[in-house]
């Protein structure tokens, strides 16, 4: 039977898949035709997870070379190749520059920004030959923020390393479009988001108090749902934004604008 959808025929692996955005990206991929690889640090979470979407899964740490090398011949081993790469794992570690610990700060920019490094380093060979023998386009989606646009006092760690994340996701696209390769790289960037991440933030607070008090920051009036990037994910990776590289996706609720 031949697949259909919006990404029908491509092949994507999605990082930090066991949960939260990149669980709900994941399922939206593989609804869309897919053939989805979803990874995460927790092996259990992310076969779940692509239990329940009817793709495959694997343990992936975003923060070692080795995990991501194991990867890339998984991927081109069980499924043929790859066009898409997500990467989404991340972490919020609250604190200003003087709070932040020198052991947080180097974890922060270890999983947000070097495991975007890594996974592009690693999987951009494969995604070039990938793309080239199929004639079908590529994609790179880094998951950044909008706090790589609006700092705060309390976010050190999180909004430099979401920033690097914003220029590096540039550096890859010129650098595709240089080589000529058939992979665009663009990067979203979210606001506040409904999912186990926002607990971080809470610091034991009330889940939905939580959600209540950010919800007033938005200009919106709420706070967002892992299908609000989702979406936004399946029309950076489709071939509707086959002209889009370099660029970045606010979705903030207009939280920027202000």
């Amino acid at each position: 039977m031949t697949a259909t959808g919006r990404l029908a025929g491509r092949i994507a692996l999605v990082t930090g898949a066991g949960s939260g955005i990149g669980l709900g990206i994941g399922r939206r991929f593989a609804a869309e035709g897919a053939t989805v690889l979803f990874t995460d640090i927790d092996g259990d979470k992310a076969r779940i997870a692509a239990a329940e979407a009817g793709s495959h899964a694997a343990t992936l740490d975003v923060t070692s070379e080795a995990s991501w090398t194991e990867a890339a011949a998984l991927v081109e081993r069980t499924l043929g190749g790859l066009h898409i790469l997500v990467n989404n794992a991340g972490i919020c570690v609250p604190g200003s520059v003087e709070d932040t610990d020198f052991s947080a700060w180097r974890r922060s920019h270890a999983i947000n920004l070097d495991g975007v490094f890594l996974g592009c380093h690693s999987l951009l060979p494969l995604m070039a030959k990938t793309t080239e023998a199929t004639d079908l386009g590529g994609a790179i989606l880094n998951i950044s923020s909008v706090s790589a646009m609006v700092a705060s006092a309390n976010f050190a760690s999180y909004n430099s390393s979401k920033a690097a994340v914003r220029h590096l996701t540039k550096s890859i696209a010129l650098h595709c479009a240089k080589q000529r390769y058939a992979v665009r790289c663009n990067s979203i960037h979210p606001t506040f988001i409904d999912t186990p991440l926002i607990d971080t933030l809470a610091k034991g607070a009330d889940h939905q108090a939580m959600i209540e008090k950010l919800a007033r920051q938005v200009p919106i009036g709420r706070v967002g749902d892992t299908d609000d990037v989702a979406w936004a994910a399946v029309y950076l990776c489709s071939d509707e934004a086959k002209f889009v590289t370099g660029a970045e996706l606010l979705i903030d609720g207009g939280l920027a604008a202000k």
